[in-house]
């Protein structure tokens, strides 16, 4: 069977379907194909956080000094599966001088934060969207530090995110607890960001699919792409599991999968999967509606109406969706050391565990925008832990690209091509 369409997305996360959304919007007739089920990868267990406040690329001098210290530790929150592949060896090279480069590092954390600021807007335009309710609040977001030299270290950084517009406010452990006194911490202080939002993920990424759906947008779940028909430079036929496609446009938002539904094209995409986990418990009767991150150990903590969501780390092993027990140790062990309540650690300890890949760039920047090597392809992949956060303008950013509209924004640092 052959569908013909204006616009094939293929990938059905958070990215796929807002950008269907915004297409849709622009009176344009989308398809997305999913191998798997919308909201099925990693959009699904996610942490939720729509963060402007947290916009420097995870190619930074920090993130390298430090990830040095932690690479081999598979207790820490960066932990890499030693193993001869040239692409992860290729894609670590591109990390270290993307992070050695301050000038790129300042640019982007200026455009993602500039990113951020709209998606949130966007989001709150969402919250409104008729039978669509996702869990959305602006409660903002409190940085738990244990160690006094770390929470002075943190306190300098955000002097430099502050000349992006990122608000914070220096709390002591007293007002702390006054900000949240549902929770006993342990901690010597922490940096609330009160700009920031959270969200339950699946419900925002799977509510807007169902009101696409009902306005005209076709979604083919368990249609995975197997390959591509091109003539000269434009993408004429797609090959899937479930039938061919012949759409006007294509528009790739596969995730962590990105550089392997591309290879039939021969368009490198140094896209390397992180994997990282979340584990999620009934909320207790009290408990802060503010997410907490707890700063040395990465962990973060997200109220989800009547779920607790913890998660963290960032484990490069390849497309491998097994569960490193001892990461989820890890993630338990830190919980307790910042929140030590007896009861939470137990249901912890019994709670069911995801995990899921987010596609990493080297420089910590995704790639949205046009293929100079084929006419009719958009990419829009590689948001790495900030997808959720940049779902929407993401979306946005494709209906402009499509309709060839003007963009605000300074799209050489997101190019598809910048890599080579």
């Amino acid at each position: 069977m052959t569908h013909k369409t204006d616009i094939l997305v293929i990938g059905g996360g958070v990215i796929g379907v807002c950008s269907a959304y915004f297409l849709a919007g622009k009176g344009k007739e989308v398809t997305i194909v999913d191998k798997g089920e919308i909201c099925s990868g990693a959009s699904y267990g996610n942490l939720g956080l729509i963060v402007p406040s947290h916009t420097v690329p995870l190619a930074n001098p920090a993130a390298l000094s430090q990830g040095l210290r932690w690479l081999q530790n598979p207790d820490s929150p960066f932990y890499i599966k030693p193993r001869l592949d040239p692409d992860l060896l290729s894609w670590l090279w591109k990390f270290y001088r993307a992070s050695k480069n301050p000038r790129q590092v300042q640019d982007g954390t200026k455009i993602l934060n500039e990113l951020a600021r709209r998606s949130l807007q966007l989001y709150r335009d969402l919250s409104s969207v008729d039978g669509l309710e996702f869990g959305f609040g602006q409660k903002g977001l409190l940085m738990v530090c244990r160690d006094a030299e770390h929470l002075k270290k943190l306190t300098e950084e955000n002097r430099a995110m502050e000349q992006n517009g990122a608000e914070a406010q220096i709390l002591d452990p007293g007002e702390m607890q006054d900000l949240i006194p549902e929770v006993r911490l342990d901690a010597a202080g922490g940096v609330y960001y009160p700009q920031d939002a959270h969200l339950t993920p699946q419900r925002f990424v799977k509510g807007l699919a169902k009101h696409i759906e009902s306005n005209g947008v076709r979604i083919h779940n368990a249609t995975e792409v197997v390959g591509f028909e091109v003539s000269g430079t434009r993408i004429t036929k797609v090959r899937t599991s479930n039938g061919d496609y012949e759409p006007e446009e294509v528009v790739l938002a596969g995730g962590a999968w990105s550089p392997s539904i591309m290879r039939d094209l021969q368009l490198k995409l140094p896209v390397q999967p992180a994997k990282g986990y979340s584990i999620s418990i009934k909320r207790p009767e009290k408990f802060s509606p503010i997410p907490l991150y707890f700063s040395e150990s990465k962990v973060i903590v997200t109220p989800m109406g009547e779920h607790l969501r913890f998660g963290g780390t960032l484990e490069f092993s390849g497309l491998d969706l097994s569960v490193n027990k001892r990461r989820v140790r890890a993630i338990i062990k830190a919980v307790g050391q910042y929140m030590p309540e007896p009861r939470v650690l137990g249901e912890l300890e019994s709670s069911e565990i995801w995990c899921g890949l987010r596609p990493c760039t080297p420089d910590g920047l995704p790639f949205i925008g046009r293929s100079k090597k084929f006419e009719n392809l958009t990419v829009a992949a590689g948001h790495g832990m900030i997808g959720m956060s940049l779902g929407p303008v993401t979306g946005e950013l494709v209906a402009h690209l499509l309709a060839g509209e003007p963009v605000p924004y300074d799209m050489n640092l997101l190019d598809v091509d910048r890599f080579g």
